[in-house]
């Protein structure tokens, strides 16, 4: 290929590029227009997405308040797992330790805890409060009663107990005000004729009270714990401490409804050595996990599924599925946690993780506010679209028909001069229009325009009659096409 011929290539390959990138400049849509057309459309729908979201059913919190118990108590020893439980899912669980159920439940009316271990009787009116009790005022409910909690009453074997009545003059640690223990405990001395006074009571918390008994300096110790306390585990197996046997218990449970009775079974805690060597009887509250009325449903439903994993099993008193339960609670249960136990976790929790299945749960709102506003505005936004499109071309219309008038104005015979200058004000308005860039679909628009600046251009040169035909007729755009 000789010089000329690659000369001629590379003029041809410039100018097939520069045909292509005049073509790039086409388009099908309009972006620009398109997005002024629908800002205000996906706008709205923006604002009215997070209204629905946030303001409908807010987002569950990622952390909660949990009050437990005294130290080395189950209820301590529970908190743990439930904390562990839902870091599983995210959520971070603040343990506080507490003295124990009435302190939990005023943790709970003061707004310091979300939720909190209570136990049964411990919700009964205060003779001595006024009206201080009152769980429906204090805007609280139950997600289910965990397990039973027995009344463990553990006594010196040289302190010569073998029934209540023996307890006059003998030195029990009931434990502080707060465990609920003094007060329940109270309840069952009066329905043995016994007053606190003839006791000689201690306040003492359960570990250094364990300690106190295993010194000798007390006569016996009360608990109402679940046997997985280590204070329990260990007493039961200490040799000089005996579990005092509830011998009455049945008729303790219909003297005190919150109470039901229990049956230690003989060698439960160790079978190899016979521990303990009898079936002993006890009175058992049960322990309830309590939380403030505003706590979030879906943090509801997933404390109630940490508790189906925790309390769910046989134990020492129940058997398997028998806790948690709405039943045995004396405050009322949550909505939520009632259709939980009636229909088990939502559909989406039982196959997607919490967080994604709570989003999709609630998404249904959006998808709502969505349908609801997009019907409507998809009618809207296409006419928008077209007539942004059209009024490129059709606002140069006024302008040409300026310059029309104008020429009908100057007379049948105009001058030179303002031939000249109507043809100059023609000539800058096809620079304008031949710049003007809209989608291919309405380029006959375009092109229509532009055949009218002709027409009207011939008009200005002179252009009377063809053929004996009469002048062409005044231009309207809307004559000739209507751009709607």
């Amino acid at each position: 290929m000789n010089k000329k011929e690659q000369g001629a290539s590379r003029y041809i390959g410039r100018a097939r590029n520069a045909v292509s990138s005049r073509l790039q400049n086409f388009s099908i849509v309009s972006l620009r227009d398109l997005v002024l057309a629908s800002g205000p459309t996906v706008l709205t729908v923006i604002a009215a997405l997070l209204l629905a979201y946030w303001w409908v059913d807010p987002a569950p919190p990622r952390s909660l308040r949990l009050a437990t118990g005294q130290e080395n108590s189950a209820y301590e020893q529970f908190g743990k797992r439930y904390a562990a439980l839902l870091a599983r899912d995210e959520i971070k669980v603040a343990l506080q330790s507490s003295l124990g159920s009435r302190d939990n439940l005023e943790r709970l009316r003061r707004g310091e805890a979300d939720v909190a271990f209570v136990q049964s009787g411990s919700t009964d009116p205060d003779p001595d409060l006024s009206g201080e009790d009152d769980i429906e005022s204090a805007g609280l409910v139950s997600l289910g009663s965990l397990f039973t909690e027995p009344v463990w009453l553990f006594v010196r074997e040289g302190a010569g107990v073998r029934q209540l009545t023996d307890l006059r003059g003998k030195r029990i640690n009931l434990g502080p005000e707060g465990t609920g223990v003094p007060r329940l405990i109270r309840q069952v001395l009066d329905a043995n004729g016994i007053a606190p006074t003839q006791l000689r009571i201690g306040d003492l918390a359960d570990t250094p009270a364990t300690v106190e008994l295993l010194a000798g300096r007390i006569d016996g110790l009360v608990f109402s714990s679940a046997p997985e306390a280590p204070l329990i585990q260990m007493l039961l197996q200490t040799p000089g401490i005996r579990l005092f046997d509830f011998a009455q218990a049945e008729a303790y449970t219909r003297r005190l409804p919150f109470l039901t009775h229990v049956v230690l079974p003989r060698g439960i805690v160790d079978l190899g050595r016979n521990i303990p060597a009898q079936d002993y009887h006890l009175i058992a509250p049960t322990a309830t996990l309590v939380a403030r009325e505003e706590l979030h449903p879906a943090l509801v439903g997933l404390l109630v599924k940490a508790a189906g994993e925790i309390h769910g099993g046989a134990g020492w008193f129940q058997q398997q599925g028998q806790f948690p339960s709405p039943k045995y609670t004396e405050i009322p249960v949550a909505p939520e946690a009632a259709r939980y136990y009636r229909d088990g976790p939502p559909l989406l929790q039982r196959y997607m993780r919490f967080w994604l299945a709570n989003l999709a749960e609630r998404l249904w709102v959006v998808v709502v506010a969505l349908t609801a506003l997009l019907i409507p505005l998809s009618k809207i936004v296409p006419p928008i679209y077209v007539w942004r499109v059209r009024s490129r071309v059709y606002r140069w219309y006024g302008e040409l028909r300026a310059i029309e008038q104008a020429y009908e104005d100057s007379g049948a015979a105009p001058g030179d001069a303002v031939r000249k200058d109507l043809g100059r004000r023609l000539d800058g308005l096809e620079d304008r229009v031949n710049h003007i860039s809209v989608p291919l679909a309405y380029a006959d628009e375009l092109y229509r325009l532009r055949s009218h600046i002709h027409l009207v251009r011939e008009r200005v040169r002179g252009a009377q009659q063809i053929d004996g035909a009469p002048a062409r007729p005044a231009i309207d755009p809307q004559a000739s096409h209507s751009p709607g």
